[in-house]
């Protein structure tokens, strides 16, 4: 298990962080030394119950919500908290990060959005670990593109009346709650979508089938038939729901490159671990210059994606528009993590490729975070896009800026 090795190397000491930071990265990492560990238990749907109850019970939930009225730990989510709490959770166990971010996603819009009734109601739970939260956008024609979403409501007096499918929603067949996207409206696009809470035993709503993927988590497609939804569960306006679901992974994206970061820091160490202790050829893998170079590179790359990541949060928590910085954070993490991972299994050689190796079950955790809460790709798309109209906004200033001095120039007698 990963010790405190990393946290030793003095990166909290950079200037995003604040003395709280740094002793939260302590406690958690000696809570979690003694309590996780990987995950065996052939029921992942208990085993994932259990980590949010612990998660709650020993108070990191409540770096998951904002709002010191509902348990939270402030009363605005401190993003670099948030980062560090899944990249931590991350090198010791996934399925661990997996719990605690979806309470803080699943629960995301309702912090930003819910009314004073909706955040007392849902909040409070969320951050004990008495209620698992989920986030529900994916279908089976709308995953990068969430505005091409067909799921329907229709208002019917005082409720509206909810059809459709939901796919490979995290938490799925778990959920005591879904933070739900559905359309309102005829329009196309990002128009005409409206956020609703959907609480797992409504009537109408059922699990329709339970998905296994690479990395076992609890993901589910659900179904919905003539499924009544008070009006008070509504979340945000009519027709704003689009608004609310980026909002809300504008918060929580950073995060994920947290965790990608701690998957990676994880990688490093087991690749060292071996490195210095497999012999071949009469001196260890360590000696060797090969080695050595990939060493390098994975140390560095881990670095960059924790600078990157870290500017991301630290910028968040000072108010400012994120939405570039975290997607070179994902991005970067992501993309880095894979190969830091990738050249860890290589090192391992078989041994590499047994199942339940750490090696091996960091190489299914971090295949997802590539895709989930917005694609390399995707993230390109918006960094791409972001640098090109601050660019021609930069020029069509300078420009304006030109045309007011000559006139002024030529006002003069």
């Amino acid at each position: 298990m990963a010790g405190l090795s990393f946290l030793d190397r003095g990166f909290l000491d950079w200037p995003f962080f604040e003395e709280r930071h740094r002793t939260l990265a302590r406690d958690l990492e000696i809570w979690a030394g003694a309590h996780l560990g990987a995950t065996h238990d052939t029921n992942l749907d208990e085993a994932c119950r259990k980590l949010v109850r612990d998660l709650g019970s020993a108070g990191w939930l409540k770096y998951a919500i904002g709002g010191t009225a509902y348990g939270a730990a402030a009363d605005n989510i401190d993003t670099r908290a948030l980062c560090i709490i899944r990249e931590t959770l991350a090198r010791h166990s996934g399925l661990a990060d997996f719990a605690f971010a979806m309470q803080g996603l699943g629960s995301g819009a309702i912090i930003l959005f819910g009314t004073e009734g909706q955040k007392k109601q849902y909040l409070p739970r969320v951050a004990e670990g008495r209620a698992i939260a989920a986030f529900a956008l994916s279908e089976p024609e709308a995953g990068s593109d969430a505005a091409a979403i067909q799921c329907q409501v229709i208002l019917r007096g005082d409720h509206y009346e909810l059809n459709g499918e939901k796919t490979l929603i995290s938490n799925g067949g778990i959920a005591d709650f879904y933070v739900l996207f559905a359309r309102t409206s005829e329009s196309t696009g990002s128009r005409g979508i409206t956020a609703f809470i959907v609480e797992a035993k409504t009537p109408g709503f059922e699990i329709a089938e339970r998905i296994q993927v690479m990395a076992p988590h609890p993901l589910a497609r659900l179904k919905f038939s003539n499924c009544r939804i008070a009006v008070s569960q509504r979340l945000g306006e009519p027709d704003h729901g689009f608004k609310v679901a980026m909002a809300t992974l504008d918060v929580f994206r950073t995060s994920v490159a947290g965790a990608a970061v701690g998957f990676a820091r994880r990688a490093l160490e087991e690749a060292l671990r071996r490195a210095t202790s497999r012999k071949m050829f009469g001196q260890t893998l360590a000696d060797f210059q090969l080695t050595q170079a990939k060493l390098a590179e994975m140390a560095t790359g881990i670095d960059a994606a924790a600078l990157l990541t870290y500017r991301a949060a630290w910028l968040r928590d000072q108010g400012q528009n994120v939405t570039i910085a975290a997607a070179m954070a994902k991005m970067t993490a992501t993309e880095t993590a894979q190969k830091v991972i990738d050249a860890a299994v290589q090192m391992f050689g078989g041994q590499g490729v047994v199942s339940e190796e750490p090696v091996e079950r960091l190489y299914r955790e971090i295949r997802p975070l590539r895709i989930y809460e917005g694609a390399t790709e995707v993230q390109q798309l918006i960094i791409a896009r972001g640098i090109i109209k601050w660019f021609q906004e930069s020029e069509l200033s300078q420009v304006k800026a030109a045309e007011a001095s000559q006139l002024a120039g030529g006002r003069k007698p």
